[in-house]
């Protein structure tokens, strides 16, 4: 099959119109239909922060990659705008994959893999990624300016370009896999069209990983974090729980030296459904992060529906003064707030207390004494599919999820913050969940799928007694 952005659009048209809303997300970046993973090239450019991501039009499972792309002003407001990017190439053929967006004094430039067999498909032998370019004097339509950097040899692995300018020049990190190595590897350039190889940046250790995808390379405070999602990390206890992960490692560079990591890598969310995160600069100067809000090989039950996949909030990160990040949802998300309904302070004892009949699309604001209670679990349920709460027992701070009926079922977990104060702001739109904890020392995302009856909003403990110190809820408007 013959791919263009003319039939990708027309594809979108009409499926679009059979799209069932029921769990299609209100105030989060989704496709109009069809499937989406990995964000790609976030970035501010001509009055409009652009968001473009992974996207297969033609159906709802993972197919050869377009670029999806949408726009907003403000973070939250998103307007869809024409695909980006069709494998329509020889050197893309077989997947326009992921990639970064930079400004270019007036032109937007698309770093991005494109993705080829030399043959037989089903061999990675044949397989061939190479990084391609793609320019816009409009942000909306793109000229194809064809490859730019070719696959290593002996590399198969060597995918999602993320530029970024550095002095004089314009650098670029690539994930690779060599072997079973996962690594990050750095070029450098003065135009974006050629490409000088600096070698390696940095490379997993035993068992951190076959293959580093999506890596981001950015400074905060001092420091340069290296972010990355590996694939193959063994699970361990509580960390790793997720097929692949998404992470950061925190350290020193100077360009023409090689990082400098301190400390081990550090998972940056806890929940079930998170992925390829990207970083973006706003403009005044705030790093935002975006990932994909889903995981491979994890059921999707929006699929039935005419759609798969969605995009987290925007988060804002900050680097604290223990090397480790802070991850809150970007400020501007408080434009969605409508009226304010505080929750009286109250202490719950082997109960559960009501507190919205209908949550479709709220934001949460909780705090929990942790030093009176005594109940075993406590916190809020939503229907009988989703509980966020903590295991007292455990001493750990939960989400769990239990959709049998779609093989989504079980639960993620951090530790409990020291101190005895326990702040959870929470998220709800129609299919996802996402808890922000103590001001931004943890945080987790998850998919969920509640039935129409099932969203009614409660307050609980149980086999004990808990004190909910403060609390209230916004309903969040589009």
């Amino acid at each position: 099959m013959t791919f263009s952005i003319a039939q990708a659009e027309q594809e979108l048209q009409a499926r679009r119109a059979a799209l069932n809303p029921r769990w299609y997300p209100h105030y989060h970046l989704a496709a109009q239909a069809g499937w989406m993973n990995d964000p790609n090239g976030l970035v501010w450019f001509d009055g409009w922060y652009h968001a473009f991501y992974q996207h297969h039009p033609y159906s709802t499972q993972w197919g050869p990659m377009h670029w999806g792309h949408a726009r907003s002003r403000d973070l939250v407001h998103w307007e869809h705008l024409p695909v980006a990017l069709a494998p329509e190439g020889p050197e893309d053929k077989d997947g326009c994959f992921s990639g970064s967006a930079v400004v270019d004094g007036d032109t937007l430039a698309l770093l991005y893999t494109g993705h080829k067999f030399h043959g037989d498909s089903s061999s990675d032998d044949n397989l061939y990624q190479v990084q391609c370019l793609a320019t816009s004097r409009d942000g909306i339509h793109f000229e194809r300016q064809g490859q730019v950097i070719d696959t290593p040899a002996g590399l198969h692995h060597f995918r999602d370009p993320k530029v970024w300018r550095e002095g004089d020049y314009w650098y670029v990190v690539i994930g690779a896999r060599v072997g079973d190595t996962g690594q990050v590897r750095l070029y450098r350039s003065r135009d974006l069209r050629e490409w000088q190889d600096e070698g390696l940046l940095a490379e997993a250790k035993e068992g951190a990983g076959y293959m580093w995808e999506c890596p981001d390379f950015f400074r905060l405070n001092g420091k340069w974090i290296l972010m990355f999602s590996p694939q193959g990390m063994a699970a361990k206890g509580y960390h790793n729980r997720n097929l692949f992960q998404s992470g950061y490692l925190i350290g020193d560079w100077q360009p023409g030296q090689p990082f400098v990591p301190e400390g081990e890598f550090v998972e940056m969310d806890h929940g079930h459904d998170f992925y390829a995160p990207q970083s973006f600069l706003t403009p005044d100067g705030r790093r935002i992060v975006m990932g994909w809000m889903d995981m491979w090989e994890s059921p999707m039950p929006e699929q039935q529906d005419g759609w798969a996949g969605m995009l987290t909030l925007p988060r804002e990160i900050r680097l604290g003064d223990d090397n480790r990040l802070r991850i809150t949802p970007a400020k501007e998300m408080a434009a969605l707030r409508g009226s304010y309904y505080p929750l009286l302070a109250q202490q719950l004892k082997n109960q559960s207390s009501p507190i919205v009949e209908d949550a479709q699309v709220i934001e949460l604001d909780l705090v929990w004494d942790i030093h009176s209670a005594t109940a075993e679990c406590y916190g809020i349920a939503l229907g009988a599919g989703l509980r966020v709460f903590v295991d007292a027992q455990a001493q750990r701070l939960v989400l769990e999820r239990r959709y049998p009926e779609f093989a989504l079922e079980g639960s993620r977990s951090v530790a409990l913050p020291e101190g005895n104060r326990l702040s959870l702001r929470i998220f709800i739109d129609r299919s996802s969940v996402e808890v922000f904890v103590n001001e931004g020392e943890a945080c987790l995302s998850s998919r969920i799928y509640p039935q129409e009856a099932q969203r009614q909003l409660c307050v609980f403990a149980s086999h004990g007694s808990a004190t909910l110190s403060s609390g209230g809820y916004w309903p969040l408007d589009q």
